[in-house]
């Protein structure tokens, strides 16, 4: 074949192809898709991301689906998404724990490369609370039993490294206090334990409708304003504790790769979702609110967010147990 029409028929077969190509584009997702949720059902983790997934399979046509895969704070889910295809049909609902703090603490198979922001899920509005058995209701009857009876408080937290862990290790270096910490293999296994009281605080979303419930004392708030549901409970900073916030958020995240095309179209409808009352009355059932980024911003809090944490880490000198 003559060079010319070797090349003829190469250009040709690129026109048909790139058609092909943009079509293919054009119509993601053409199949499920899953959602990797790193911890177990039933956990902060998994509350947030299970309404954003019967929405994202209503707006898109196919189905969103969640894959618990809890062990290792996180780690374990964490690692099967950084090792998938980036095809755009993979993805992991994470907060700080996956993305941030536990590679800041132990050493993992993947880096801040192996995931890229599609968008801002929810933040969820939290704090610390405390089982009736153990005879305090507020913040301060708290401390002072704490200081009274070293190790006699139990924290139970959703695992090292995550996110609640951080905010017992936060409380221990603000107050002094001496709690012990005993970690979980997520948050919806350590409220078992305390909701009958064999251990005596948590500070996951999923206590909030035991707290109006009354089976929980909530003691304070962890954000810069009080939290609606919760007027008359305190921040932590209105305590005498400023900078102790430490917002629980949480983001969808594609693996390294994945085109920004599908990123784009997914980061539009995530907030176009955000921005309706129905969404945010399902977050608000998560004790959520939404928060609507670009891929971008998000990738500018993550940094962010990095720089205060490993600061933690080495001013509480924290380490995995």
């Amino acid at each position: 074949m003559r060079r010319r029409d070797f090349i003829r028929l190469a250009s040709s077969a690129a026109a048909i192809a790139s058609p092909a190509i943009a079509r293919a584009q054009a119509v993601w997702p053409d199949k499920p898709v899953r959602i990797i949720v790193p911890f177990a059902a039933g956990g902060g983790t998994d509350l947030v991301a299970r309404p954003w997934a019967d929405k994202l399979s209503q707006a898109f046509g196919q189905q969103f689906i969640i894959e618990n895969r809890g062990g290792a704070s996180g780690l374990i889910g964490a690692e099967a998404a950084a090792k998938s295809a980036p095809d755009g049909y993979t993805f992991l609902v994470a907060a700080a724990t996956s993305v941030i703090t536990v590679p800041l603490l132990r050493k993992v198979t993947y880096d801040h490369t192996s995931f890229q922001a599609v968008g801002r899920l929810g933040d969820i509005l939290c704090g610390f609370v405390v089982h009736p058995s153990a005879g305090v209701k507020t913040f301060k009857e708290t401390m002072d039993y704490a200081r009274a009876n070293p190790g006699k408080l139990v924290f139970g937290s959703s695992g090292p490294g995550t996110v609640p862990h951080m905010r017992y290790e936060m409380l221990k270096f603000k107050t002094g206090v001496d709690i012990l910490h005993v970690p979980y293999r997520g948050g919806a296994d350590s409220l078992q334990d305390l909701l009958p009281g064999n251990i005596h605080m948590m500070n996951e979303p999923n206590t909030l409708p035991h707290v109006k419930a009354g089976k929980l004392h909530l003691i304070c708030a962890n954000h810069t304003a009080r939290m609606a549901d919760f007027p008359d409970v305190p921040t932590l900073t209105e305590l005498g504790y400023p900078g102790s916030d430490m917002p629980l958020w949480f983001c969808l995240w594609a693996p390294g790769g994945t085109p920004k095309a599908v990123i784009t179209k997914l980061n539009d409808k995530i907030n176009e979702i955000s921005a309706t009352d129905d969404m945010k009355a399902k977050l608000q059932l998560a004790g959520a609110v939404p928060v609507i980024q670009k891929p971008e911003d998000v990738e500018i809090f993550r940094a962010n967010e990095t720089k205060s944490i490993a600061e933690l880490i080495k001013v509480a000198n924290i380490k995995l147990e």
